[in-house]
């Protein structure tokens, strides 16, 4: 749980200094997938240290996801929110509300009650099936950002997020179905493929994501996409289970601590910056 929650640190920070990037960057065409807009935002040195710290989150991430159940990773990613909302009030002197401190706490609370209840992670391997359908479902994630850019502004930030939310949760699951990193099992291997896949169409949409819509909106499908559908084929395909006696627990802390984490998504709103910061609309502008 501990690397679980160190890689929530390092990927809260990094979406506030990928947000400044992003923002920054000029707008391309109005494709949901955009590669050139993840190409000129590699230009600007905060996303590249942003970069560098989601390469370190992933790693504490796979640490994580052999360890514990998916589901109580999960969880703890979605706490990322928090850390970037704590994060924002010293690097981009904003401020919290009271309500938001209380969301902050309410997601630690969560936390906790999911690690006092989470038991080692399960045993299974997934079938051949089950890769297949993650590889499956990380090409869809694609097709979901082609398909947002018709969208008008708000659909589009939710499609962006839940897509990019989906890929992230296709990365948890695939790390649990690679069994072995030899050459030859890796090749052999669609999971593999799929936290390629699913790791790269998530950070396209999350770039689009940002730039283009409302944050609040995108956050908030990031969240669902990247919680509830990895925690479900943990439980089902994968046999994560919880302490004994101990699911009423579990549930409950997953429950409050990605309400805490959608209560935190308005925090990202556009609006709720210092005024004539780079990369930023004044106060009060909305792109959407």
């Amino acid at each position: 749980m501990i690397c679980a929650l160190a890689s929530a640190v390092c990927y809260g920070t990094a979406s506030v200094l990928q947000a400044v990037a992003a923002r920054a960057t000029a707008p391309g065409t109005g494709s949901g997938v955009d590669a050139r807009l993840l190409l000129r935002a590699l230009r600007q040195w905060r996303y590249i240290v942003g970069l560098g710290l989601d390469g370190l989150g992933f790693l504490l991430q796979i640490v994580a996801l052999r360890s514990i159940p998916i589901y109580a990773v999960g969880a703890a990613l979605a706490a990322s929110l928090a850390v970037t909302a704590v994060v924002a009030t010293r690097l981009l002197k904003t401020r919290l509300r009271t309500v938001e401190w209380g969301a902050v706490g309410v997601v630690c609370g969560g936390l906790a009650m999911l690690g006092l209840a989470s038991g080692p992670e399960g045993e299974e391997t997934g079938s051949t099936a089950l890769r297949v359908g993650v590889l499956c479902v990380a090409a869809a994630v694609l097709g979901v950002g082609a398909l947002a850019g018709r969208l008008p502004d708000r659909p589009r930030a939710l499609a962006l997020g839940l897509g990019a939310g989906t890929g992230f949760g296709v990365v948890e699951v695939a790390v649990r179905l690679i069994d072995g990193v030899s050459p030859v099992a890796l090749l052999t291997n669609p999971a593999a493929y799929a936290l390629l896949l699913g790791g790269g169409a998530a950070f396209l949409l999350l770039t689009s994501a940002l730039q283009r819509g409302s944050v609040t909106t995108a956050t908030a499908g990031l969240v669902i996409g990247e919680t509830v559908g990895p925690a479900l084929v943990g439980v089902i395909w994968l046999g994560d289970r919880t302490r004994e006696g101990l699911e009423w627990l579990a549930v409950t802390g997953f429950a409050v601590a990605v309400a805490g984490a959608l209560a935190l998504a308005r925090f990202g709103e556009p609006g709720r910056r210092p005024a004539g910061m780079r990369g930023y609309p004044p106060s009060g502008e909305d792109e959407g």
